[in-house]
């Protein structure tokens, strides 16, 4: 048999849109998030679970899109990457989509966590949840299952009238 192609040479961030993954201001009130974690949590229902949430992030486009330096994943993957981290901070959440949320789950194998640092086995506390206050923003959300927060988050959650448990 012969087989005949044509090979194109990969050309770094060819094929991605050159402003995917710049963040643009948003025409409409946004969510004020005190505990990054719980924000991670809640962009992880947004964007992977229900999709509600654009452009759906991935790490490994995102180091091809990103300018500024090279981001080896393989390399930095261990830990959660400060430009990824950067990223996420700076995502704008939409307060239209807060009725949206009825239930978070934290699982290592979560999206949102292997795109922050997919080698790092999930056993790391870089993005517990610390403090529940931004339950307010979210009337509806009705279960929580957690493994990345703080001792005190399951009963405060409990408390705030959510069925909080551990993994």
């Amino acid at each position: 048999a012969i087989e005949v192609s044509a090979h194109k040479p990969y050309v770094r961030g060819e094929g991605i849109p050159a402003d995917k993954y710049t963040i643009k201001p948003i025409d409409e009130e946004e969510i004020e998030f005190a505990d990054f974690g719980f924000k991670l949590s809640i962009i992880e229902e947004l964007m992977y679970i229900k999709g509600l949430l654009k452009p759906k992030f991935d790490l490994y486009e995102f180091a091809d899109w990103y300018k500024d330096r090279e981001i080896d994943i393989d390399e930095e993957g261990y830990d959660p990457i400060d430009e990824v981290i950067q990223y996420f901070k700076k995502l704008p959440i939409p307060k239209r989509l807060a009725p949206e949320i009825t239930e978070i789950y934290q699982d290592g194998g979560n999206d949102i966590y292997m795109n922050l640092s997919p080698f790092s086995g999930g056993a790391v506390e870089f993005w517990d949840i610390e403090c529940s206050d931004d339950i307010k923003h979210f009337p509806n959300l009705k279960k929580a299952t957690l493994c990345y927060a703080k001792e005190h988050i399951c009963d405060e959650l409990i408390i705030l009238g959510v069925d909080a448990e551990w993994i």
